[in-house]
């Protein structure tokens, strides 16, 4: 799996997996997904989240290595309602055309959503993902973060125009 990923996308998916890998050891437990999970937000169970192991876990082994983190993220990142969701959030919220969310841009909603998203959880985040520390976020590392921390697709969603809701403004009415 993690040689049909791009360059960058290998680079922040080890990112994230070395942040996820608390004690280092190369593996992620039960333990730690579900931690990683709780920080972001969510509240699975431990029988929820060792499924979401098992369901890559080609080797039996129980615990995630990083080309069974490489499936499960790629499997998350790829689900297509999701990755429609994540591409209008993240025009919405990139206020410039260069193609990316500033530092500053993403701090600024993330604060702004419910939720208890901290400024260092924020930070962390960014460092994660901006593999090239330029301050700005693309579509790709943007995808990588928001697979971390899902509950954040909903929180941003629910902030913008939904662009399939009809107007009232039709001239013909």
């Amino acid at each position: 799996m993690c040689d049909k990923l791009r360059p960058d996308e290998l680079q922040a998916f080890k990112a994230a997996f070395d942040m996820f890998d608390k004690n280092q050891d190369g593996t992620i437990s039960t333990k730690e997904l579900h931690a990683a999970m709780r920080r972001a937000g969510q509240n699975p169970t431990e029988a929820e989240v060792q499924d979401m192991i098992n369901e890559v876990d080609v080797d039996g082994s129980g615990y995630l290595e990083f080309p069974e983190f490489c499936m499960m993220m790629h499997k998350k990142l790829n689900d297509g309602d999701q990755e429609n969701e994540l591409k209008e959030v993240f025009r919405v919220f990139g206020k410039d055309e260069t193609g990316c969310i500033t530092a500053e841009e993403l701090k600024f909603v993330l604060t702004h959503l419910p939720g208890k998203v901290t400024y260092k959880e924020i930070d962390e985040m960014i460092r994660t993902v901006d593999q090239n520390g330029d301050g700005k976020i693309n579509y790709q590392e943007f995808r990588v973060m928001i697979g971390a921390k899902p509950n954040l697709t909903d929180a941003m969603a629910a902030h913008i125009p939904n662009p399939k809701t009809p107007t009232s403004s039709s001239p013909h009415a």
